[in-house]
């Protein structure tokens, strides 16, 4: 029987990503309370989020000291104008910190209240930059097909992922160019990986070529590809890519919405992970670990040095009536506190090499095409023919009926049309992962006996190396 609370969000409550038949049917899970990496539903039904929210509950949630110091800050100071000269304590020492953990000389903060307003604001510093360094032509922006870079109008228009690009809306056309996704997986026929990134480093070049270096302001990257298929680019290819903008006095900016904080065992996985030096990198998501909504967009000093002199009168004519928000900043400073003291780092490095170690042996499943990712960030990918990678038909949303199975044996994990992501609390034990990855072979196995019952899918052919 449905609940009061689920009658009234499904008759009120249009959710982000409606799909509005399904919907319609089936309404939503109605959940109550969260500890750790568990959730529980109205009817009091347990179970483990693998997908930790939207890869952001990294500290795990119902942490008292975490409640404690948000009501504390209220207490104190719910909310402060964060304009022109007006300031907060706490929303000073976070930058002072988050400067402290970024890579060289990324020195700035500017903050919002979320990974799209990050990038958004990431988006208008482009061409506040290249505006102030008189430059006004440099306003183009590259990207990359299967990119996820945020729902705003700008966000969205860096977005790549053709999903996610839905004709009813429209966007930026004319300045945003989109390169090949970097996915090994799908690289042309006959190509090894190192190969692949030969050709996309190449068409990196074309491009730059095409529209001239005067022209483009910035590249926009996400060092691995989340909501995108969780897509880890060809060895090499991001530091390459780099040293290209370097070379072309394009901007790096890297999208670590979802990579910083840990996710993949470092505060931001550019410099640590790929040997890049970002110009600008965005974040939210695990900065709070999911408590209160904040974004930041941290950028250079030699970025500031430019739009901070010049004319006198110049000033930055954005931002947010949440910037800086110091109930939010509170709960930053008290999230990386906690990851610090308990190594939550280094835990994500050792219990990410075991998940991604158990994970491999869900290739034996004739669903399976590809298992792929980085220790905490993580991605099977389905397919109907495991030789040709033949993808099942759009329509019929395997990722989904796998996730629906999974979920009836206690397991989250999102769906993705033809995938199945997870990005579990860095709190996530060995223990964990093997109950995890049980229930997720399982449901990929009750699955593919359901489609052969139906009659949509042939039996298997056997494997070819």
């Amino acid at each position: 029987m449905s609940s009061e609370s689920w009658q009234a969000d499904k008759r009120h409550w249009m959710h982000p990503w409606t799909h509005f038949d399904s919907f319609k049917d089936e309404g939503s899970l109605m959940l109550t309370r969260a500890k750790g990496a568990r959730l529980w539903d109205e009817q009091g039904t347990s179970y483990f989020d693998a997908v930790g929210g939207l890869w952001c509950t990294n500290i795990g949630l119902g942490r008292e000291e975490m409640a404690e110091t948000i009501a504390e800050q209220v207490r104190e100071m719910a909310y402060a104008n964060p304009f022109v000269d007006m300031s907060n304590v706490p929303a000073a020492q976070l930058a002072k910190k988050l400067a402290e953990l970024a890579p060289g000389d990324v020195n700035r903060v500017f903050y919002s209240c979320g990974g799209s307003t990050a990038i958004d604001t990431a988006f208008r510093l482009v061409h506040f930059y290249q505006n102030c360094r008189g430059k006004p032509a440099k306003k183009h922006i590259l990207a990359r097909k299967g990119g996820y870079h945020g729902s705003t109008y700008a966000a969205m228009s860096i977005t790549g992922k053709s999903g996610d690009k839905i004709p009813e809306f429209d966007y930026i056309q004319d300045t945003i160019h989109h390169l090949s996704c970097p996915n090994p997986y799908r690289a042309p026929a006959g190509m090894d990986e190192q190969q692949f990134c030969d050709f996309l480093v190449d068409e990196f070049k074309q491009k730059v070529a095409e529209l001239g270096a005067d022209k483009i302001g910035a590249f926009f990257a996400e060092p691995i590809l989340g909501s995108g298929g969780v897509i880890v680019p060809p060895e090499g290819y991001n530091c390459r890519i780099w040293e290209l903008c370097q070379e072309n006095d394009i901007l790096f900016v890297a999208d670590e919405v979802v990579t910083a904080f840990g996710r993949v065992g470092h505060w931001f996985a550019s410099e640590d992970l790929f040997g890049v030096q970002p110009d600008i990198i965005t974040c939210a998501k695990g900065l709070t670990s999911g408590y209160l909504p904040l974004g930041a967009t941290l950028f250079s000093d030699r970025i500031y040095d430019v739009i901070a002199t010049g004319d006198a009168d110049r000033y930055f004519a954005s931002g947010y009536t949440y910037s800086g928000h110091p109930v939010a900043c509170a709960a930053a400073l008290k999230n990386i506190e906690i990851i610090e003291r308990e190594n939550l780092l280094s835990r994500v490095v050792e219990v990410g090499a075991y998940f991604e170690q158990r994970l491999q042996t869900l290739r034996d499943l004739p669903l399976v095409g590809d298992v792929r990712g980085k220790r905490f960030m993580m991605c099977v990918e389905n397919v109907a023919d495991r030789n040709t990678k033949q993808l099942l038909p759009d329509e019929l949303n395997i990722g989904k009926w796998i996730s629906d199975r999974a979920e009836q044996n206690g397991l989250i994990v999102r769906p993705i049309v033809h995938l199945n992501v997870m990005s579990p609390p860095l709190t996530m034990s060995r223990k964990d992962v093997d109950f995890v990855v049980d229930k997720l072979g399982a449901a990929i196995e009750h699955t593919y006996h359901d489609l052969q019952k139906e009659g949509l899918i042939a039996a298997p052919r056997k494997l070819t190396a």
